[in-house]
């Protein structure tokens, strides 16, 4: 199985590609990067890409599995216009080339509460990008919809003190929608979900993440 990635360098990224890096059924990864990002190995293929001109590299979008971990803040991106761009645009022009180029299946990381028509900015952006995607009619179209995610070694203060929020209500029944979860988590129901669900569209819920990462081969 031949898989595509966007987003290797984000932490969920990362993580799913050690882990696909120990499959047996995966032999041969490609990661669309800005620069090179993980240490050599012999199924892992490194694509120095610019992203402004995604269209160029069409041809390396090539493979049985497309997987988009693609997404930035508000606060890196520097504007809403920004963040649009990147977490909106540029993940449809990767799964448009990827259906274009007869993908059957694509994984989406995605986000809890994603809704088209919310008046929430990153909730909107979410849900657009969800609707858009769908509407590209995959044989097979995987959607993430993790809530907090905890990253090792994270620096962002909001991002800590929203997870510390987040499990305090946890512990009292509160927000069990939104319960925090480590990005080896998402990675692992990733890549097990790629032989758990079958044709179709499937939303993955933060209680489906859990299960599936806790699951056993």
């Amino acid at each position: 199985m031949k898989v595509v990635l966007i987003g290797g360098s984000g932490a969920t990224g990362r993580a799913l590609v050690q882990l696909m890096l120990k499959s047996k059924e995966i032999t041969e990864i490609v990661v669309l990067l800005r620069r090179v990002s993980f240490e050599e190995h012999i199924k892992l293929k490194q694509v120095i890409v610019d992203f402004e001109n995604l269209t160029d590299f069409e041809q390396v979008i090539q493979g049985n599995v497309a997987i988009s971990c693609l997404g930035t803040t508000l606060k890196d991106a520097g504007s809403k216009d920004a963040q649009w761009k990147i977490d909106h645009d540029l993940n449809l022009q990767f799964a448009a080339l990827a259906k274009k180029n007869g993908f059957p299946t694509f994984l989406l990381l995605s986000a809890v509460l994603a809704d088209p028509a919310s008046k929430i900015f990153y909730n909107r952006m979410k849900g657009s990008l969800e609707q858009d995607v769908k509407a590209l009619d995959f044989n097979r179209l995987i959607i993430f919809q993790p809530g907090g995610l905890i990253r090792p070694n994270t620096d962002r203060l909001g991002e800590k003190t929203a997870i510390a929020a987040l499990r305090i209500f946890n512990t009292i029944g509160l927000f069990k929608t939104y319960d925090p979860l480590s990005v080896g988590q998402v990675a692992m129901a990733m890549l097990k979900a790629i032989n758990h669900y079958k044709t179709g569209i499937h939303t993955v819920t933060v209680k489906d993440i859990q299960k599936l990462a806790a699951e056993t081969s």
